[in-house]
């Protein structure tokens, strides 16, 4: 079932069509498999978006974080750009985990767009790989919940304060420690934005943006919206989704010659 689902994602296909598809790649392979029908490709899909598992058997050392916007109802950009957003736009958002030297998704959630950045991946660090040691995210996961969970797993979060950033004073949180810590030095080499650009050098900030750079692949792989309407389905249209682009990533990444 995840096979057609995966299939429906790379070739952007409706269900009926991808089911027509599936049938006649099996016939000219001379499987003699079934096909499912229809109604039973919607309901496992269904039940597939709530039992996901990790998307990569890799044991990383490092993570990096990031998250975007899907459209699921609404006009396009052209269209709110010269006319102004219409009142039915819902959209989702795409967190994802992403290992900086295999390039591989880790793991992949979905959420609402009014979900804080911090807090989903403060629930994702959990579900990381043991081996992970360091996390790396921009400045919307400066917040207690992303240090907490991060120092629960004895992993070293990398992450810029935010501008204006005080030190904090409360010393019954030991996991702020590390923030105190990326502030003073900071402020130790003048405390502004210059500043911020030693710091992202000596802390290794800059592996963050490999996150960005696989957001992008993922939308142009396989567009900025879903074509499933309910959260569950959408789920797991994510997580086929990722294992797809996984399995393009493992056959191939282009390589810099330079020029």
């Amino acid at each position: 079932m995840l096979c057609v689902l995966m299939i429906r994602a790379v070739y952007y296909l409706p269900l009926r069509a991808v089911r027509g598809f599936v049938s006649s790649l099996i016939t000219l392979l001379a499987l003699g498999l079934p096909v499912p029908c229809y109604t039973r490709i919607c309901r496992r899909a269904k039940e597939l978006g709530q039992e996901l598992t990790k998307l990569s058997r890799k044991r990383p050392t490092d993570i990096v974080f990031d998250s975007t916007g899907v459209k699921v109802y609404g006009e396009g950009e052209w269209k709110v750009r010269q006319h102004g957003k219409a009142k039915r736009r819902t959209w989702r958002k795409i967190h994802l985990s992403v290992c900086p030297d295999s390039h591989e998704i880790i793991l992949s959630e979905l959420t609402t767009s009014n979900k804080a950045d911090d807090l989903v991946a403060s629930q994702m660090i959990p579900k990381l790989p043991k081996s992970v040691k360091t996390t790396y995210g921009d400045g919307a996961y400066d917040r207690q919940a992303f240090y907490r969970s991060s120092y629960v797993r004895k992993i070293d979060p990398v992450v810029p304060p935010r501008r204006g950033g005080r030190l904090s004073q409360e010393t019954d949180k030991p996991w702020m420690k590390k923030r105190n810590d990326n502030l003073k030095v900071i402020q130790g080499l003048g405390g502004d934005n210059e500043a911020r650009q030693p710091w992202k050098k000596l802390s290794g900030y800059h592996r963050r943006s490999l996150a960005e750079t696989a957001m992008y692949r993922f939308k142009r792989s396989f567009g900025g919206d879903f074509r499933s309407r309910k959260l569950d389905y959408q789920r797991a249209e994510l997580y086929a989704k990722s294992l797809a682009m996984n399995q393009m990533t493992k056959l191939g990444m282009p390589k810099d010659n330079g020029y």
